[in-house]
């Protein structure tokens, strides 16, 4: 009897223990499991000094407050080695912060004496006096901040060159690679970029002409992709040789959309109901109206969720993309809505129901920006000749890949070949913002039979292409030209123009160019010679001896076949 309660006794106390944490696990055991990968670094020697260091390093003050107090045990080892990985090597020695404060801020990490009396002697230099040795000095020491020195120098391209020279020293490598010369720095500092060092040259490749609605338009493209210019010149050539494609903006409005909260759901439906009410919305219209003299509101839709309602406000911008616009006749209209509601709290002027620069089933379905849509029919014959596919191979192949593949994947708007592709090359090209090809992307390329059931019917439709003309890096030198080759710079003027026609023209330039795009690499794809194709233009050629100049005449050059013969019957085949 005493001997089966001594082992009921035992389990009870085992499992007591195992409860509170206690282990029983042999740990060396534990450390052979592939579940520990990582952990097995700490030597059994770095486990004793742990213990040692531990037992040296326990709190008198918790010892004497609490006799059983047991310090507990934290692997801080500095000899503990971990395994280099992601392309990072363990670290020579602790880095040691910089002697000034963050990048946006005038603090010091010092005491509020020191800063005053740094901060008085930084005003009192006169930077511009200097030698380049000399205002290295302060920078390395701290006293001036590399993020001042076009303000204090007042030579912007001086500027760069000793930041380069900084960061040169800072991070102990040449950047003699990265371009800074001879660039327009003056129209950067405070509009483009922060602490520059340089610039990043794009290779620019251009394709057209490309009729669109009668038009011929020669559309450039910056890109690191090779192929991808050739390839969407291929489709430039199809379509205008077919006579062309056609274009329509459907719905003209970017969005913002604040998050507001309100005590209950109750105060949250309330607000909904009230912004809802066509008087009230007059309010709102007149106060956004009121900080611009281009942006117009077009509409206000509120959603509740709880406590928040989330307001999306559509707002016509002009030829300006219309992010700052619309978010400066938010903030008026908002104090409409406190004047109304003294316990709504601003959250956030962007609530994400936006969408901006982040995918979303609100642009795709609502839409942002420029709504388009693009077609073009391409007889059988030039299917045949240009595009090297046929119209069967390239309808099957659109349906299996583009809807049904994408359907399968379970995406958002990307019911198309590479239509990011284009987008954002036309997009580094002409200053427009990079990161919004992620919404401006969305396109669904449809591909049927045309009425003749010979032709092929092809069209892309984009519900959330955001695009501008006049502001963010539309200005600067090279953009702007870019712009000037397709027609659109600046803001739209002259008889009869309105206010963003040059926007809209250029959101149906981009949705034209993906529609090129589209076709030719969906001929490429039916046809099996995508890999080809990018073998040929996408990998760098082996250097070959240069021929003289007496050896090259105009009789030996190939005639560039991929661009268009463009002539009164071949533009108007249908």
């Amino acid at each position: 009897m005493f001997f089966p309660m001594m082992v009921l006794w035992s389990c009870c106390l085992a499992y007591f223990f195992g409860f509170f944490g206690i282990s029983f696990v042999d740990t060396k055991v534990l450390s052979e499991s592939p579940s520990t990968y990582g952990l097995q670094q700490l030597s059994p020697q770095d486990e004793e000094d742990e213990e040692e260091e531990e037992a040296e390093a326990t709190p008198a003050a918790a010892a004497t407050q609490n006799p059983a107090y047991v310090a507990p045990s934290v692997n801080m080892s500095a000899t503990q080695q971990f395994v280099p990985g992601a392309g990072f090597k363990a670290p020579a020695a602790t880095h040691q912060p910089r002697a000034d404060g963050p990048i946006c801020s005038d603090k010091k990490p010092a005491a509020a004496g020191t800063v005053a009396a740094s901060a008085a002697s930084s005003e009192e230099v006169d930077y511009t006096t200097l030698a380049d040795e000399a205002v290295m000095e302060h920078l390395i020491s701290g006293t001036l901040k590399d993020y001042q020195l076009e303000k204090k120098l007042g030579d912007y391209e001086r500027a760069v060159s000793l930041r380069r020279n900084l960061y040169e020293h800072v991070l102990e490598k040449d950047l003699s690679s990265i371009p800074h010369m001879g660039y327009d720095y003056n129209k950067v500092f405070g509009a483009n970029c922060e602490i520059v060092i340089g610039y990043v040259p794009i290779p620019l490749g251009i394709v057209g002409p490309l009729i669109i609605n009668g038009e011929p338009v020669y559309i450039p493209m910056a890109t690191t992709e090779g192929c991808l210019v050739a390839s969407t010149n291929r489709g430039c050539k199809a379509i205008s040789v077919a006579g062309g494609c056609y274009s329509v903006v459907m719905k003209d409005a970017i969005t913002r959309a604040p998050c507001v909260r309100m005590p209950s759901a109750m105060r949250a439906a309330a607000v909904k109901r009230w912004v809802g009410h066509p008087d009230n919305y007059l309010l709102l219209e007149q106060a956004f109206n009121s900080t611009t003299n281009y942006g117009k509101l077009a509409s206000v839709e509120a959603t509740v969720a709880g406590r928040n309602v989330y307001l999306r406000f559509n707002c016509m911008s002009g030829d300006a993309m219309g992010m700052n616009m619309v978010s400066k006749g938010c903030l008026k209209a908002i104090d409409v809505l406190q004047a109304e509601f003294p316990d709504l709290v601003l959250i956030a002027i962007s609530g994400n129901m936006c969408t901006d620069k982040k995918p979303a089933a609100i642009n795709w379905i609502m839409g942002r920006g420029k709504s388009i849509v693009v077609e073009a029919i391409i007889p059988e014959s030039i299917v045949t000749s240009v595009l090297r596919s046929s119209v069967a191979a390239m309808i099957e192949t659109n349906t299996q890949k583009n809807h049904i593949g994408s359907a399968m994947a379970g995406a958002v708007g990307g019911f198309n070949a590479h239509a990011a592709n284009i987008v954002t090359a036309v997009y580094l090209a002409t200053g427009q913002d990079p990161a919004q090809n992620v919404e401006s992307s969305n396109c669904i390329t449809i591909m049927e039979y045309a009425e003749d059931k010979k032709s092929l019917h092809v069209s892309v439709t984009m519900p959330s292409i955001e695009v501008g003309t006049v502001g963010g890096g539309t200005h600067l030198p090279a953009q702007a030209g870019c712009l000037e080759i397709c027609g659109v710079r600046g803001a739209a003027k002259g008889p009869g123009s309105m206010p963003g026609d040059n926007a809209r023209k250029l959101a149906q330039i981009v949705g034209s160019a993906v529609l090129a795009g589209e076709l030719s690499l969906m001929a490429a794809l039916a046809a099996n010679q995508l890999v080809n194709s990018h073998m040929a233009l996408n990998r760098k050629p082996a250097e070959v001896t240069t021929a003289s100049a007496t050896e090259v005449n105009a009789s030996g050059m190939r005639k560039n076949m991929s661009m268009p013969e463009l002539n009164h019957t071949t533009t108007t085949a249908k």
